[in-house]
């Protein structure tokens, strides 16, 4: 008798481009730590990509032909004005977040535990899935101002970890499931002595080169010092730290870099996407803070900053109120945050007819109460965008049974009225310490994003 067999499909390839975005994002989200180690990533790359950095105190002499970059804390905003720019001139922007469920660092952050043991004291950070902070080598990274006013960004390298209680104390873990108390059980240990010699923030002054007794507050969070990796078949699998969004804050600079430096499409592009000095709008990135906590401070996308940015370039370009009405009523934004891929183990937890895999393409996210902001328009401009850039797509919808997450999307369209579709790359382990994505996906989203931006 023959033996049966079967053909396996072959794992795709993975384009060079695709492995080339998936590595340069690996090294974003190692040099960002926290959302101001972000944002100052973001400068740092766009400066050196020939943008001027202006500051929020100063007169902005913001030109036609130019490009500009400015931080307000934890959140970065890039933009290009073309030649051409009028009053009535609109906007195109791609929008994401710098932030990253984690844990944040407590005034009084010195405590002495049992058993001789100093402990950091910490407060939950948004969502994120506890467990998965467990066991891990964690730094400590943000800023620390100093009684002069001036700031420092820190991160102490590998320091910290949560201890998970072995499981000859707890023999019931396995059947009767995990449960972490968020204050008793997610204080990480950083060492051993008496009481009077730890000081967490001596470490942070170390790291800044400055006297502890002069630092007057400070913004520091945990995160995982693991280096991000590609592997499984074909390594055309992704994991890292902060995907959520850190892959998003890349693409969308990637896609402006490129699409301000007129060197057409991106890599593997089918479509032609012109110059900046054609673009026939002020081409923008922003990416905000606090995404994670609802966005509603001066740095989130429910606070001014946008807002101000766009009213300060109408202005440098004459507009009256008049005529910057009409470039809003004539702009688009691309608001993109990481989604759900079908959880293999659970797919019922999905949409039973809307199944985003991973390696399709970025997908379109859409929600009937407006928790995502794309209308038919928003969704028809992404169709052209992803057609473009010769990109798949794919549509994201929630199980009617299970609530869904929002975005920075619906706060910013509320806030400004401009018109808004909400995208993003699918994602396992989402507000896990560690997610998982495909490599190519990270770069479709570029290039669909930049297909928007010289629209």
């Amino acid at each position: 008798m023959t033996a049966q067999t079967t053909s396996a499909q072959p794992t795709p390839a993975v384009p060079e481009e695709a492995r080339a975005h998936t590595e340069d994002l690996g090294a974003f989200v190692t040099a960002s730590p926290s959302s101001y180690h972000a944002a100052e990533e973001v400068a740092r790359r766009a400066v050196a990509a020939g943008f001027t950095r202006i500051a929020e105190g100063a007169a902005w002499a913001v030109l036609p032909g130019g490009s500009y970059v400015v931080v307000r804390d934890g959140s970065v905003i890039a933009f290009t004005v073309p030649d051409a720019a009028g009053p009535t001139t609109g906007f195109t922007i791609v929008g994401a977040h710098t932030d990253s469920p984690s844990f944040k660092l407590k005034p009084k952050p010195t405590t002495h535990g049992a058993g001789g043991w100093w402990q950091a004291g910490v407060e939950v950070y948004g969502g994120p899935l506890l467990n998965s902070w467990l066991d891990r080598e964690l730094e400590l990274a943000g800023r620390i101002v100093t009684h002069d006013g001036t700031e420092h960004l820190v991160r102490t390298g590998p320091m910290l970890r949560i201890p998970q209680l072995a499981v000859h104390l707890d023999r019931g873990v396995n059947d009767n499931g995990l449960t972490l108390d968020k204050q008793r059980h997610t204080q990480p240990v950083w060492g051993l002595g008496d009481a009077q010699s730890a000081d967490v923030l001596a470490a942070l002054a170390a790291d800044a080169d400055v006297d502890p007794a002069t630092i007057g507050g400070y913004d520091v969070v945990l995160a995982d010092t693991q280096q991000p990796r590609t592997f499984g078949a074909g390594q055309a699998l992704f994991a890292s730290g902060r995907l959520d969004n850190l892959l998003s804050t890349h693409a969308g600079l990637t896609a402006l870099l490129r699409a301000s430096s007129g060197n057409g499409p991106a890599a593997g592009s089918t479509g032609s996407t012109g110059s900046t000095g054609g673009a026939r709008s002020i081409q923008m990135f922003a990416a905000f803070d606090h995404e994670e906590i609802g966005s509603a401070s001066r740095s989130g996308a429910a606070g001014s900053f946008l807002e101000e940015v766009l009213v300060r370039i109408s202005t440098a370009l004459g507009a009256t109120a008049e005529e910057r009405a009409r470039a809003f009523a004539a702009s688009l934004h691309v608001s993109s945050d990481v989604g759900h891929a079908v959880h293999p183990n659970y797919p019922e937890r999905h949409d039973p007819a809307n199944h985003p895999v991973a390696g399709g393409g970025p997908i379109l996210k859409i929600n009937a109460n407006q928790r995502y902001a794309t209308d038919a328009h928003g969704a028809a401009a992404w169709s052209v965008a992803c057609a473009t850039a010769g990109v798949p797509t794919q549509e994201f919808v929630s199980n009617n049974a299970l609530p869904c997450g929002s975005t920075i999307g619906p706060i910013s369209a509320t806030r400004l009225g401009i018109r808004t579709v909400d995208v993003g790359v699918p994602i396992l382990s989402m507000h896990s310490a560690r997610e998982l994505t495909a490599v190519v996906d990270p770069w479709y989203l570029a290039r669909a994003m930049e297909a928007v931006l010289v629209r």
